[in-house]
Parts: structure tokens; C-alpha cells; sequence
């Protein structure tokens, strides 16, 4: 298939694209099951849209884009013209103020992902047998816009390793960073992984499993038709505290976890902590096929490990109760690496107009990727898994 017979459209309302149209790229195998990724689905970016949380005021600004060929969508990409770098957790700040010491104009710019979401999945959603044309489309219609529109950059954040691997082919500059996620080897349940760790390590996770029960209440874990619309009264709470101290300002809306409720809940784990009936400190999590994605986390009272067994051991339990892969605990944070959760990289792909400020970040990237590699192998030997275990796992 050629180029010219691929049509690049833009559209800032998800609602002007069929749910339809949409998940056949974002999501084909949920026509049997669940979705890979939670997150890409028409639902999600639509409840984010109309609870407010990206829009006007935001800094994200919705440009989807599709691209048609033969009378049919064959590929979409979630993309936004952002004027900050907030809620991105693939940090281009220095890049920012070095452009603009020297001049330039970094803001706005297009960001290619989902917002407020460290989570590596397509960003580059093709129908199935369009993958290669699909992603050429998107990559050369996204920066032809910005290129047309004086935008300065494109940035692909959390990006799978194949499509970092495409698109470095196609022009854009790869970048690695890393997180921490926990991988389900085939466990029969949460012994047969304490087993896989040193006994320092084993007594520990028993301990902290202990403290935290001893919270004075009940663990539930709640998801689908279990969820009532209370709970988001509580998660609410909890989500807003956690934010505030995080980063100033909580990035989704009330109205976010009420379309949540309407539209997401089977997608959705609510793990609480309940004292006298009343949640105390919750998590909340996204299923998705193979793995289980943390993603909030807050507490109206402290207590002892809490945070580690809700966020941490309950998701794991979930994980291998339901024969999922993986869980995928968030960005940052390496107090998880004590707790079976391996640092891995992740990936996206960037594109900067300006050539000579390209040359420069693409000096850095090199560096930088090679540091990550480092950090990774070095961490990595500090997990908690006997050495058997790694050795197995390598």
C-alpha cells in the first residue's frame, strides 16, 4: 500500500470516531475477552474527556488522529498539543528550559499517549495486517502537522519496545527509562513466591503482610458490579489527598470516577481497607488481558504497611488468582524492588523540529540510554529472589 492512498485526518472529540472504529485498532482482541490495554480503549479516553480531566484549562488539548485507506480506518493514535509537561512521567523539563535559553519555543507540543497514565502499551493502534503502514501514517502525518504548525516536538511516551524499534527505524530518537513491575512465574499462590526469595527477604514481606492486616478492619477486594457508587466518595478522597501532595494539583476531575463507575467499572480492582465499615485507605487498579496496572492510592488514616499490602501483596494475590502476568505497579519508587518488583525499561520516541537541538538531545539520549542499561543490570541484583531464581529467570 502506497502512501498516497492513505487520508491523515485530525479530530478533537473522541465522540467523532466510532467506538467501533476505534477499538478495531486500539483494542481487536477484546472481540474476545478483555482489552491488552485498558487505557486506549474508546471508553477510557472518552471518560476523560467528558469528566473534563483533558480539554480546555488542562494543558491537554484532544487532536486524535486516524488514518483511512480503502474506505476504512486503519489506524489511530491518541495525541494531544500540550502547553506544559505535566502528567507525562517521561520528564523533558531540561529540554524545555534549554530550548528556551537559546530562544526557541518548546511549548506547545504534541504528545502521542494517554494522559496521566505511566503505562508502556501501542500508542500506534493499527488494525490487525496494517501494522507497518498504519504506524508510517501516523508517525509522518503527526509530524508533518507540527512541522506545518510551527510546533517545536512529537514525543511517543510508554511506547511498546517494538513499535521504539519502528519508529527509531523511521527517524524518531528512542529513549529508554525504567520502572518497576512484578512477574507472575506461573505461581500457585502467594507462598509459592515467597518461596522464590531469600528467607530475609521471605520473613520480611510476612511481617509487613502481618503489621498491615493488624490495621484494626477488613481488606476487600472489589471490582465490576461489586463497585457501588460509594466507593468513589472514598477513592475520590483518597485520590485527591495523594495528589495534592504529589503534584500540587489532582490532574483528573470528581466527574472522571463517576464515568468510571458508568462505563469502566469491570475494567476496574478497588482494593480497600475497611474500619468499621468505612474505607480508611484504598487502591485502585486497571485489568487488563495480561497484566494488572496500579494506579491510585490514598489513605484517610496511617498505619503500618498499609500501603505496601493494598498496593503491593493484594495485587499480586489478584494477579495470580487470575492467571495474569504481570502487575505493573506505576512510575518510580525503589522501595518496590524489595518487594519482587524487577526494574524494566521502558520506552518512547521523540521528534524535534529544530535539527541542531535534535543533534543535542540525540547526544544526551545515547548517554542516557546506556546509564539506564546500567542501572537496570545493577538493581536488578539487589531484588529479593534467591539467586537460583535469577539465574533461572535470566
Amino acid at each position: 500500500m502506497s502512501d498516497s492512498e492513505i487520508t491523515i485526518s485530525l479530530h478533537e472529540r473522541i465522540a467523532d470516531i466510532p467506538a467501533a472504529v476505534w477499538d478495531a485498532c486500539a483494542c481487536p482482541e477484546a472481540a474476545d475477552g478483555r482489552p491488552e490495554d485498558p487505557f486506549t480503549t474508546h471508553r477510557f479516553l472518552m471518560a476523560l474527556e467528558d469528566s473534563r480531566s483533558v480539554g480546555t484549562g488542562s494543558g491537554w488539548h484532544p487532536h486524535y488522529l486516524t488514518a483511512e485507506a480503502g474506505g476504512q480506518v486503519i489506524a489511530c493514535a491518541p495525541l494531544y498539543l500540550k502547553s506544559h509537561s505535566q502528567g507525562e512521567y517521561i520528564f523533558d523539563h531540561n529540554w524545555a528550559h534549554a530550548y528556551e535559553r537559546a530562544g526557541g519555543r518548546y511549548y506547545p507540543k504534541f504528545q502521542m499517549a494517554v494522559p496521566f497514565t505511566p503505562v508502556t502499551g501501542r500508542r500506534f493502534l493499527t488494525r490487525p495486517g496494517y501494522e507497518a503502514a498504519g504506524r508510517a501514517a501516523l508517525i509522518e502525518g503527526a509530524s508533518q502537522v507540527a512541522e506545518r504548525n510551527g510546533i517545536s516536538s512529537l514525543h511517543v511516551t510508554f511506547c511498546t519496545e517494538a513499535e521504539a524499534e519502528a519508529g527509531a527505524a523511521l527517524g524518531l530518537m528512542p529513549r529508554r527509562t525504567q520502572q518497576y513491575h512484578w512477574i507472575n512465574r506461573g505461581y500457585e499462590g502467594f507462598d509459592a513466591f515467597l518461596a522464590d526469595l531469600s528467607s530475609r527477604k521471605r520473613k520480611t514481606i510476612r511481617k509487613e503482610r502481618a503489621r498491615a492486616q493488624a490495621f484494626g478492619g477488613e481488606i476487600v477486594a472489589l471490582t465490576g458490579d461489586q463497585i457501588r457508587p460509594e466507593h468513589w466518595d472514598a477513592i475520590w478522597t483518597f485520590y485527591q489527598d495523594t495528589g495534592a501532595r504529589k503534584w500540587g494539583t489532582p490532574y483528573l476531575t470528581r466527574r472522571f470516577f463517576e464515568r468510571a463507575h458508568e462505563t469502566l467499572r469491570d475494567d476496574i480492582l478497588l482494593v480497600l481497607a475497611l474500619r468499621g465499615g468505612q474505607p480508611v485507605a484504598g487502591a485502585m487498579n486497571l485489568i487488563g488481558a495480561s497484566a494488572l496496572y496500579g494506579r491510585y492510592w490514598g489513605c484517610i488514616e496511617d498505619h503500618p504497611c498499609l500501603h505496601f499490602e493494598l498496593c503491593y501483596y493484594q495485587a499480586m494475590e489478584f494477579a495470580i488468582d487470575h492467571g495474569l502476568q504481570r502487575v505493573e505497579a506505576g512510575a518510580q519508587g525503589e522501595h518496590k524492588l524489595a518487594r519482587g518488583y524487577l526494574p524494566v525499561a521502558t520506552h518512547s520516541l521523540h521528534w524535534l523540529r529544530d535539527p541542531g537541538f535534535a543533534e543535542a538531545v540525540a547526544q544526551y539520549l545515547e548517554a542516557e540510554r546506556a546509564a539506564v542499561d546500567e542501572d537496570i543490570e545493577i538493581l536488578t541484583g539487589y531484588g529479593p529472589f534467591r539467586k537460583t531464581t535469577m539465574e533461572d529467570q535470566e
